[in-house]
């Protein structure tokens, strides 16, 4: 399943703004909830999680995982994943967990059947 990417730099400051912000171990998430289209993604991995080399694994990580779970998220969504350093700890399923729960946290996740620990 594919997803769409937020647009430009005024896209992403209208949802750091407007959004709602909640912080995990390994990832902040912000969340500005819009009455209109798909859900839209963008990610943010600053030089403090690592060189260049990293910081593309991670983001590779995050599309994976976003991919993967996006069928369960609300429409309607503009949301901004942030890499913490402590993110380089994790694999697939480590990051696809944390970004579920954030989810959670945010109350756009609609899948009730799984519950993540």
């Amino acid at each position: 399943m594919t997803f769409e990417k937020l647009g430009g730099n005024p896209e992403f400051r209208k949802v750091y703004r407007d959004g709602k912000t909640r912080g995990g171990r390994y990832v902040t998430m912000v969340v500005l909830k819009t009455a209109d289209g798909p859900t839209r993604y963008g990610f943010s991995v600053s030089k403090k999680v690592g060189n260049s080399v990293i910081r593309h694994r991670v983001t590779r990580l995050f599309r994976e995982a976003v991919r993967y779970l996006n069928a369960n998220v609300t429409d309607g969504n503009r949301i901004v994943i942030i890499a913490k350093p402590e993110v380089t700890q994790l694999d697939l399923n480590g990051i696809t967990r944390e970004i579920e729960k954030m989810y959670k946290a945010h109350h756009v996740w609609h899948h009730q059947s799984d519950d993540v620990n």
